[in-house]
């Protein structure tokens, strides 16, 4: 698996960004849906990694600087074909070595509070992520939870 820094102009990360979008629709209201499209994650303030294994795509994921210190962690997805194969993780790996070399002293995420999310959250406190209040411009949200840990 080869994880590299990406320019979200390649057609597959496109066709995964929108399904990972619909697949939200089902969990929570508009309102509560807080992913970046295609155009927030070229922003300078994020940094977009994909991972790939022989031209094929099998995920993806990034940080949005909210400081200099601070980062969130956005867009985390694994291709549904390449489930349980690590690929989450060495995303997650590369994202918090990266926001270290980057000079950042912690990492934030919102996640879901359904069901469905359970998984991601038990990545997440694998890798030492804790349950936080609301950061950034988040509130109070019962469709939401609210990670972070030090780098």
């Amino acid at each position: 698996m080869q994880i590299k820094r990406d320019d979200l102009r390649g057609p597959e990360i496109a066709a995964m960004l929108e399904a990972h979008l619909k697949d939200f629709e089902p969990h929570s209201p508009p309102e509560s849906r807080h992913a970046l499209d295609l155009d927030g994650l070229r922003r300078p303030e994020v940094h977009f990694y994909t991972a790939w294994e022989d031209n094929e795509l099998l995920g993806c994921g990034a940080f949005k600087r909210l400081d200099d210190t601070h980062a969130e962690i956005k867009s985390m997805r694994t291709d549904p074909n390449h489930l349980r194969k690590g690929v989450a993780r060495a995303i997650l790996a590369h994202l918090i070595e990266e926001a270290r070399a980057a000079g950042l002293h912690r990492l934030s995420l919102e996640t879901g509070s359904m069901e469905v999310f359970v998984p991601a959250r038990k990545l997440y406190e694998a890798f030492g992520f804790d349950y936080c209040d609301p950061f950034g411009s988040y509130r109070e949200d019962p469709y939401s939870v609210f990670m972070t840990r030090r780098l």
